[in-house]
């Protein structure tokens, strides 16, 4: 039978009066996609902000009131409590009153003066590890950066200014975590929406009776397919640009590449996902069954092995070979690309090659799926 695109344009009209008559879908493919953007881009953060600090100064002199200034003009501490003596440091930090103290020791200018290294003290709340991480990152570069005016001032005395390295972050300028947490969400979430609204489609024409009706009808399977899916890219396709302009305007992460490039991995990235969602219905045939595998299916593997919350370079062997299959990868590393370096295709070339593979799988699996069912 030859491939009629009047018999997929009516399969897609009949899935667009489905889906009109449908709410909760209209609900979940427009507004859970705008709404999981902003609230996992506000919630998501890597950012720490405002670290309580109390502050030691047994030294009291200039020097050691220059590095507590360091400190609070550095904007992400703020001084809470002075302290007087160090038994005082051990009940703010159980408590949780401060997450770091600063002990500066006496006789810290006498030995800067001197030209000798003078040690000053960080302790940290380690039960939140990662802040307690980002707190002393934040800590050493403050004190690297007092250490190198100190010793900029005393070698300008004697001999002239030194060489002063200094560092550029490129493509992240600010390091804020939301630069590369937003471009990955729209991958994440995208994979997960997608599925979830084609688990649906077979699954919903089992429940009502009418795919002994569709079966009957000379239609072939791949028209079938296709015409379901082709309202659902639309969608996807309108959901990815809204996505893209809340990153933008809500969350101020610069776009620096090709539209159509983003948009053509979009497309394939999409169809990839319709079809495995496809899949899932035909094989499950129970709508709450089938959007509960489509979730399980998606939002693990894109959350944990996709390389947006977990470096996968530190993971077991065993996960950084499953993590090859995770689609959305691939696609994340295409949108930082696009977003954030503004990249094209000669660099992009291999996730491509990825997203062309996983739409021909998706497609072929839920023709597959299709054809086994009506058979």
């Amino acid at each position: 039978m030859r491939l009629s695109s009047q018999r997929l344009l009516a399969i897609a009209r009949k899935e667009v009066l489905q889906l009109r008559r449908d709410p909760r879908s209209l609900g979940m493919a427009f507004v859970v996609p705008a709404f999981m953007i902003v609230f996992f881009g506000y919630v998501i953060s890597f950012d720490v902000n405002d670290i309580k600090i109390a502050v030691l100064d047994q030294d009291r002199t200039q020097r050691s009131r220059e590095l507590v200034e360091a400190f609070e003009a550095a904007g992400r501490f703020h001084v809470t409590h002075r302290l007087t003596g160090y038994g005082e440091i051990e009940p703010l930090l159980d408590r949780g009153a401060v997450r770091l103290a600063l002990v500066v020791p006496p006789g810290f200018q006498r030995e800067l003066a001197a030209g000798r290294p003078a040690p000053a003290q960080a302790l940290v709340d380690g039960a939140d590890a990662n802040t307690a991480a980002i707190a002393l990152n934040y800590a050493g570069a403050i004190v690297t950066a007092y250490s190198a005016r100190v010793g900029l001032r005393a070698a300008s005395l004697q001999r002239g200014s030194p060489v002063v390295p200094q560092s550029r972050v490129w493509y992240n300028e600010t390091l804020e975590s939301s630069n590369m947490i937003v471009p990955g969400l729209v991958a994440m979430i995208m994979m997960i929406i997608s599925a979830m609204l084609t688990a649906l489609t077979v699954a919903r024409e089992w429940e009502r009776g009418t795919m002994e009706q569709l079966a009957a009808t000379p239609v072939h399977p791949v028209e079938v397919i296709l015409g379901k899916l082709l309202p659902y890219l639309g969608i996807g396709l309108i959901d990815v640009t809204a996505a893209v302009l809340i990153g933008m305007f809500v969350f101020g992460v610069p776009f620096r590449g090709s539209p159509l490039l983003l948009f053509g991995m979009a497309t394939l990235f999409l169809l990839g996902t319709l079809g495995l969602g496809i899949c899932i219905s035909a094989a499950i045939k129970s709508q709450l069954l089938a959007t509960q595998m489509a979730m399980l299916a998606t939002y693990l593997p894109s959350m944990i092995l996709s390389g947006l919350m977990f470096d996968i370079a530190g993971m077991p062997l065993v996960l950084r070979l499953i993590s090859n299959v995770v689609p959305a990868k691939y696609f994340i590393v295409v949108l930082r690309g696009v977003f954030l370096k503004g990249v094209g295709l000669g660099v992009l070339w291999m996730q491509g090659l990825g997203m062309i593979l996983f739409a021909i799988l998706g497609l072929g699996l839920a023709v597959r799926s299709f054809k086994k069912e009506i058979a």
